[in-house]
């Protein structure tokens, strides 16, 4: 599967709800991420803001999308707790379980700013959601976040019961940076003979240490995500370039023969759009069962913002019939 490219003529174009969030997200007035230090980036207005500032202007309920029940926890890591959220939706369980880690570059975001995703999940999949935090560069540099990823997956495989779930039926999902962690947390899986996930949606995931491609040329000044920022995300995760090489980041060079089924989901008007599609091309290389989409018209972030963008609800919808379809009791 070859990344496209489309000339200026050509380029996509942002749906008007997804301009209207473009929009908001500029009015907040947050400055470039590249130009700030890696803790002023972390105060910066968030898509999820824009979204909540849309909303509020449209006369619309601000209030989280509602599920069975949401809790706080702590998980043990290797290097002191990792705080995650439980979400579970109504019913009766066991659920199957679903292990989410959030995007932010493996430097800025958190469970609050990536709330949406996990809620939307939890009632079109009607599993029970984990989502893990990480620890995050440039304090605590590659492979910390990564640790910390495997860390919550095996702790959820031993602890599936306690969070009314299935351990037999679990899969795992990430956008972007979360995207490059579940992918790599299921190599490490593999490689340490532990049960594998059933699947894996990796949304618009992180797959190369490159700042070139058709889709980072064509949106190399996009928003929200650019150029410039993927640059920065990786000097502040990265100690050196040797860290870019490892598989875990650029994964489309990795071996990835007997992971788990996957789908990727991509956004036109993305840098990583090319990653997806150049990843896509190596799980069938590998013979992994993966089905790719690009959503046309949205960008990269789009996938928690169902509340004012419909591509998002229909990409969740996408993600959990293949996760239902994987999740299938036996």
């Amino acid at each position: 599967m070859q990344p496209t490219s489309r000339n200026a003529e050509t380029a996509p174009r942002p749906t008007p709800q997804m301009q209207a969030v473009l929009d908001e997200l500029a009015g907040l007035g947050g400055k470039p991420t590249e130009t700030l230090s890696a803790p002023e980036a972390r105060k910066q207005p968030t898509p999820a803001d824009a979204v909540r500032s849309l909303l509020e202007k449209q006369g619309q309920s601000t209030a989280p999308m509602p599920v069975g029940n949401v809790k706080d926890i702590k998980i043990p890591g290797p290097a002191g707790d990792i705080a995650a959220r439980v979400y579970t939706p109504a019913g009766t369980g066991p659920f199957p379980l679903l292990v989410y880690f959030h995007g932010g570059g493996w430097v800025i975001a958190d469970l609050e700013t990536y709330d949406a995703s996990p809620r939307a999940l939890v009632n079109a999949a009607n599993c029970v959601v984990l989502s893990s935090h990480y620890r995050q560069g440039p304090e605590h540099p590659y492979p910390a976040a990564h640790d910390d990823a495997f860390a919550a997956y095996t702790w959820a495989l031993a602890n599936a019961a306690q969070l009314g779930a299935d351990e037999r039926r679990v899969a795992l999902l990430g956008e972007s940076a979360g995207g490059n962690l579940a992918c790599a947390v299921s190599l490490r899986a593999r490689d340490a003979g532990m049960p594998s996930a059933l699947h894996q949606v990796l949304v618009y995931p992180i797959a190369r240490h490159s700042l070139d491609s058709p889709s980072y040329r064509e949106n190399a000044q996009a928003k929200p995500l650019n150029a410039p920022m993927m640059g920065w995300f990786f000097e502040n995760y990265l100690t050196n370039k040797e860290a870019g090489k490892s598989p875990e980041i650029s994964l489309v060079d990795a071996d990835l023969a007997g992971l788990p089924p996957t789908t990727i989901i991509t956004a036109d008007i993305d840098p990583l759009r090319s990653d997806g599609e150049m990843l896509a091309g190596a799980f069938q290389r590998a013979g992994v069962p993966v089905q790719h989409r690009n959503f046309e018209g949205v960008t990269h972030e789009f996938f928690g913002m169902g509340a004012v963008v419909p591509e998002s609800k229909e990409a969740v919808q996408f993600a959990a019939t293949r996760l239902t379809e994987a999740l299938r009791a036996t």
